[in-house]
């Protein structure tokens, strides 16, 4: 049931704010309780079959939280986090390894069939982030209730933001003093995020799938249309995933909960490191945090930076999925931040528009790999960006819309700053119906496409 289906806009979301409603006027105990409900509800929704897996994984951690706390033994985290890895890679990586293992031996390992549970990486991120501060003594033991919906709240439980469990458990039982405002802005943030995916993201789509489709079919693509393929597929990732982020902050804030800023304009970095400052921020701190920092990070010399910004970076792009071509962008990644530390220390700089043109470019063609299923079509991309492709054409319709994108990516300013700063009028509530009406008839048009980090 994704944000972008009628199911969820007509059927769940207001029987969802219905009851939010009359739990409030019961009293605010009844809030926590409906919430978890209400999230297990949506997720099962989802998959059924993975329920189960979730709510384990909930209360193990939660134990070992609590076991933790009582007795001070870090062994009892280890063994937590041994457990919550192990499930990860049982689900998400075993049939990488194993085909990775017959390519190398030619054992003859067949790929696991078995579900990949939604939000698994998500949810295995945030048990993680919760066991961890407890250790470093900047998270407190949670209620099993609390915590069940620090770990699963719906608008966030399939595709983030990430978030600290000291950023979100005090919210679970206040609330904000004017809640009629917090609806009304995450209502504003809703339809700014349903219109990014379902117009730009999804439009984008339309022109842009069908070619990486040829490429993966071994059909060669033109200059142009590996140009389309590119930067086609830089500016629908950036309005789905982003789209997303404000649909989740919104539907949040109509809840009364705050989820932290995930995306402040990124293709308007003049770095890479000013790009991982501002593409998906909840990501970067947790790398940060729980990988960069315990791998040495700055303190301890070049070479070990160095080697803590690849291995970091690495083992993000393999977060995201259980494949080569993940791993080869989480590579890219980690080099170029590890030549921009050295760029730095040699005292060297860039005009600002060389930054941002060089970020951006770099940016643009890391995400070949990051959308191929593959190295053959990610080197047909490649072959066709230096000319060296096929005959299969680009569409001139693409052009205007990825103009557009691309002015509103560069320009900002963001949803969240807009809905943030806007009056509360007639004219905005007029503008926000509006909008919703023409989502609602793009999406029942059975036009709206699933989320590309849903995947993930």
């Amino acid at each position: 049931m994704p944000f972008n289906s009628l199911a969820f806009l007509l059927l769940f979301l207001p029987l969802a704010l219905g009851l939010h409603a009359l739990c409030l006027a019961r009293g605010p105990g009844w809030r926590v309780p409906l919430l978890v409900g209400l999230s297990a509800a949506y997720y099962a929704w989802w998959d059924l079959r993975a329920l189960p897996l979730l709510a384990g994984s909930v209360v193990l951690n939660w134990l070992a939280g609590e076991a933790y706390w009582r007795t001070k033994r870090r062994a009892i985290v280890g063994l937590a986090l041994t457990l919550d890895l192990a499930l990860l890679a049982l689900f998400k990586y075993l049939g990488f390894f194993a085909e990775l293992i017959d390519a190398v031996s030619g054992a003859g390992l067949s790929r696991p069939d078995w579900i990949l549970p939604l939000g698994i990486s998500f949810f295995t991120f945030q048990h993680i982030a919760y066991l961890v501060d407890l250790v470093r003594g900047t998270a407190r033991p949670m209620r099993l209730l609390d915590y069940a919906l620090t770990v699963a709240f719906f608008p966030r439980v399939i595709a983030g933001p990430l978030v600290r469990p000291a950023e979100i458990a005090p919210q679970w039982r206040a609330l904000p003093p004017i809640l009629d405002e917090a609806v009304a802005r995450g209502l504003l943030l809703l339809a700014a995020g349903l219109a990014k995916k379902v117009f730009l993201g999804d439009g984008l789509g339309a022109f842009v799938d069908p070619l990486w489709a040829q490429a993966a079919a071994g059909e060669g693509l033109s200059a142009a249309a590996a140009l389309q393929a590119t930067l086609g597929y830089t500016l629908q990732l950036y309005f789905d995933f982003s789209g997303y982020t404000d649909m989740a902050l919104g539907l949040a804030l109509m809840f009364g909960v705050r989820l932290p800023e995930n995306f402040r304009t990124p293709y308007r970095a003049t770095s890479i490191q000013d790009f991982w400052r501002r593409w998906h921020i909840t990501l970067s701190f947790f790398l940060r945090d729980y990988l960069y920092i315990p791998f040495g990070g700055s303190r301890h010399g070049l070479p070990r930076q160095v080697g803590a910004l690849l291995a970091t970076m690495t083992l993000g792009g393999l977060w995201h999925g259980a494949g080569l071509t993940f791993v080869a962008w989480g590579v890219l990644h980690g080099a170029a931040l590890a030549l921009h530390v050295l760029w730095r220390r040699a005292g060297l700089a860039l005009p600002g528009w060389l930054g941002w043109a060089c970020t951006f470019a770099f940016v643009a063609l890391a995400w070949v790999p990051f959308r191929a299923p593959d190295f053959a079509t990610m080197l047909a991309v490649y072959r066709g960006l230096l000319g060296l492709g096929g005959e299969a054409g680009a569409a001139a319709e693409f052009w205007p819309l990825a103009l557009l994108g691309l002015v509103l990516a560069l320009v900002g300013p963001t949803a969240h700053d807009a809905t943030a700063r806007l009056r509360l009028t007639g004219w905005a509530a007029a503008a926000t119906a509006l909008v919703l009406a023409a989502v609602l008839l793009q999406v029942g048009n059975d036009a709206n496409q699933a989320f590309i980090y849903a995947r993930f």
